[in-house]
């Protein structure tokens, strides 16, 4: 297979590419120069952020055959052969596979013996939460006072998991979630090298689907490549991740401000209709709602070339402030209940008719018309009382709405 995916082509190499861990960069890079170096790191953090990446660039800078430093050549035997994963004293372990304590005796074991090719032996264990405790106890003793020439780098994305004995024994960086500004930027420089044709949109909804992993951003434009036939267009990449374009969340909003729920139906069922994620369109929702209460109260936070801008001033007019806070807590607690809904489409519905009903002022809605002659008009609901009225509409704004055993 002569094709190499972009998130492994376009893996860093060098602390100067990498993108969003600025504060683990600055600290590491500043201790590799001055030599004030530690026997053991841990990286933490979710998935695709860079904590095998930031682990294989220290053995770099450690291993290098122009010095000790945060600026490896990249050019010499170690740091090819590491790139290439080849280099015989950077050792990977996988601590799902090896979780026994036997292995970890065999891996202490196999540390106090001096480097082969390089300066330093790296240790790399991933998901290092996963070791057996007695496996942690064994490694204790060696990751307290290690060879001189062992340095141990342990990554994983549950640091609740790992014991404090252990972490009092590293050195800890906490690595962040890119921001999707990081995230379509990167996007657009992978893009533009690699000359494929691609619009802005596209790699926004990509850097939000992505969830701050960057690996996952690259896997996504890799499959957004596929489906557009070598470009990356909006409205496909729309189609390949089943979010719901903003032009279908305002409809939405608009029936609601109107107190019009035969139209709110109709707007659901034309995303039902386009098989879209529901998931999606609740978080897209709470998005938009969180930009119309930006509108409300911080207007000059919009910016000038939103497409959508005049829109969603003119939506920020029609619903006051308490009603969106109450709609966007509705559209978050919906994504969490969808789970428990008899189905999705049941799920997204019902916290749509939920903003309907638990609007402040909605028991004043003028009466619906009356059904066409033959068919049985269903008993009037009772209004509630005001303080009912309060008393639902608290329920909904809370974190606390009553859930389903499971």
């Amino acid at each position: 297979m002569s094709y190499q995916v972009l998130a492994r082509k376009w893996r860093p190499k060098s602390f100067a590419e990498l993108v969003g861990q600025e504060h683990v960069v600055r600290a590491l890079a500043n201790a590799l120069d001055q030599g004030r170096l530690h026997h053991a790191y841990l990286f933490t953090g979710t998935r695709g952020v860079g904590k095998t990446t930031l682990a294989r660039i220290l053995a770099r800078c450690l291993n290098c055959e122009t010095g000790v430093g945060s600026t490896p050549c990249g050019v010499c035997p170690a740091c090819q052969q590491i790139e290439s994963g080849r280099f015989v004293d950077l050792i990977e372990i996988d601590a799902a596979s090896y979780t026994g304590v036997d292995n970890m005796r065999e891996v202490l074991e196999n540390a106090q013996y001096a480097p082969t090719a390089g300066r330093y032996k790296v240790y790399i264990i991933d998901e290092v939460h996963m070791l057996s405790k007695s496996a942690f106890n064994a490694m204790l003793k060696t990751l307290e006072e290690p060879p001189a020439h062992v340095v141990f780098v342990l990554a994983t994305t549950d640091p609740q998991k790992v014991p404090v004995t252990v972490l009092s024994r590293c050195l800890q960086f906490n690595l962040k979630q890119m921001p999707p500004g990081h995230v379509s930027g990167h996007l657009r420089k992978v893009l533009d090298s690699e000359g494929i044709p691609y619009e802005q949109g596209a790699l926004n909804l990509l850097a939000r689907a992505a969830a701050g992993s960057m690996r996952d951003a690259l896997s996504l434009t890799d499959q957004a490549i596929a489906y557009g036939s070598g470009k990356v267009e909006e409205r496909q990449t729309r189609d390949m991740l089943g979010t719901v374009d903003q032009a279908y969340l305002f409809p939405l909003l608009d029936a609601l401000a109107g107190r019009d729920g035969p139209r709110l139906m109709r707007e659901a069922e034309a995303i039902a209709e386009r098989s879209l994620s529901f998931d999606s369109a609740l978080q897209d929702l709470a998005l938009l709602l969180q930009q119309t209460a930006l509108a409300q109260t911080v207007p000059e936070a919009i910016a000038g070339d939103l497409p959508e801008r005049n829109r969603l001033f003119d939506l920020a007019n029609r619903i006051d402030a308490e009603t969106v806070q109450l709609y966007y807590q509705i559209a978050t607690l919906g994504r969490r209940d969808l789970e428990l809904a008899p189905d999705e489409y049941a799920g997204f519905s019902m916290a749509l008719l939920r903003m309907l009903a638990f609007a402040p002022g909605a028991e004043s809605a003028p009466p619906r018309p009356a059904p066409s002659s033959g068919t049985r008009q269903p008993p009037a609901s009772r209004v509630p009382d005001a303080s009912t009225t309060a008393a639902i509409a608290f329920m909904a704004a809370s974190s606390n709405w009553p859930r389903c055993a499971n």
